[in-house]
């Protein structure tokens, strides 16, 4: 127990749309009058749940609901969600910007956070002023500032525009002073928000780099929050996935990731296609499916994806061909595979195949499926254009090290040799 060092115990966090406050003299005084009896606020028994895509049932919603965790000293916990999960909420809360509605933190030590890009910063001072401002800001003595102060500089890399004042610096620039000032001043507990993904490839390296050296090497905690897969799995030592306010997971990162990628994926992505209404030869369903048989349209880029197609061919067509397209999302044609149904049988009726994707062979990006049953320059039996869309994400693997890089469609393994 000596080694925790925050502790969340029911944190609730509950919003009145479309006003500040309660809005109403009437609710303000219902709340005052129950408090002074010692009883629950009534607005707590009402509210629905945080979900931005659907129309709103009640005038109060639950940003958080029952959050419950604890962190030890030197572990880093990544939180994971979709946007509008909580995740920003949970961290302001922790980081005493605002109160929760219900429930408790406790913590050891000073916390540092970044919350969004240049919190805290005076657009009319200079980046220098601004270090000594935010540093006053955690809690810091000017000679404590001072004997971090070109350690701060150099790593930021701001050092040509110090002495500018920070309204002319680029969001880049910003994020830059504004992560080295709270990375450098020595916080127990480090709270950070998706800032990173404002900086630029080289700057992101850098930053994780500093955010593991913190955790690892100073025994510092660290609290972050990322919609980059692979910068939650390289950095964080456990995980949580909101959704809705809730938690709905909690445990290992690599558990945590393909959890999220499982059940917080786009909903605009084509995972299934079904045709209840064929008669004739045709595809009739397809389903893009994990190695586990999980019907997925998101991936990691290590991970096997496979297509399950179930195909019905009428008298006359058991010389055709199955094929199909895989397209990026520049339209550009990427690959075509085929498969002669009459090498595999010459029987009319129903067939249940499967065609696994090239193992790590796609990008990181997303891509389209157009599938095609035909007699070669004879007879379209059917057609079915961007059928299924799937996207590859970044989960750590071996491309992390490209990240922010455009480096095309396919990545070969080509056959490497000495030549002398």
């Amino acid at each position: 127990m000596k080694d925790i060092i925050l502790k969340a115990e029911n944190i609730s966090k509950q919003y009145r749309l479309g006003l500040v406050g309660t809005g109403t003299l009437k609710h303000d005084l219902n709340r005052w009058w129950h408090r002074v009896r010692g009883k629950e606020d009534p607005f707590l028994k009402v509210g629905s749940v945080n979900d931005r895509s659907t129309k709103a049932d009640s005038d109060y919603v639950w940003a958080l609901r029952d959050i419950n965790f604890e962190v030890r000293r030197g572990e880093v916990l990544g939180i994971i969600g979709k946007n509008g999960a909580g995740k920003s909420t949970l961290l302001k809360i922790l980081s005493r910007v605002t109160s929760p509605t219900t429930g408790e933190i406790k913590t050891k030590g000073r916390i540092a956070s970044l919350l969004e890009v240049g919190t805290g910063f005076h657009p009319e001072l200079t980046g220098r002023e601004n270090i000594y401002l935010n540093g006053a800001i955690l809690g810091m003595t000017k000679t404590e500032i001072k004997a971090k102060e070109l350690e701060i500089i150099e790593f930021s890399g701001c050092e040509r525009y110090i002495d500018t004042p920070v309204k002319r610096y680029s969001s880049g620039m910003r994020v830059r002073l504004a992560f080295a000032v709270a990375a450098h001043l020595e916080p127990d507990i480090l709270v950070i928000d998706e800032v990173l993904a404002v900086g630029d490839a080289e700057f992101q390296k850098k930053a994780i780099g500093k955010m593991q050296d913190i955790s690892r090497g100073e025994g510092r905690t660290v609290l972050f929050v990322s919609h980059n897969m692979a910068a939650v799995k390289s950095l964080c030592t456990r995980a949580i996935v909101l959704e809705y306010g809730k938690t709905v997971f909690e445990g290992k990162t690599d558990e945590a990731v393909d959890f999220y990628l499982q059940t917080n994926q786009y909903e605009g992505f084509k995972k299934e296609y079904i045709n209840n209404a064929l008669e004739g030869s045709g595809i009739e369903t397809l389903q893009l499916l994990d190695e586990k048989g999980v019907n997925r349209a998101e991936f990691g880029f290590d991970e096997v994806i496979s297509i399950k197609i179930k195909l019905k061919i009428h008298e006359n067509n058991s010389k055709s061909f199955l094929g199909f397209r895989v397209i990026d999302r520049k339209d550009r044609i990427v690959f075509t595979s085929e498969l002669d149904i009459a090498s595999i049988s010459d029987k009319i009726g129903t067939y249940d195949l499967n065609v696994n994707l090239p193992h790590r062979f796609l990008t990181p990006n997303g891509y389209f499926l157009t599938f095609a049953l035909h007699i070669p320059n004879v007879i379209m039996i059917d057609y079915i254009e961007n059928c299924l869309t799937f996207e590859i994400v970044e989960t750590g693997s071996s491309m992390h090290k490209y990240a922010g890089v455009d480096y095309g469609c396919v990545v070969v393994d080509c056959h490497w040799s000495i030549l002398n």
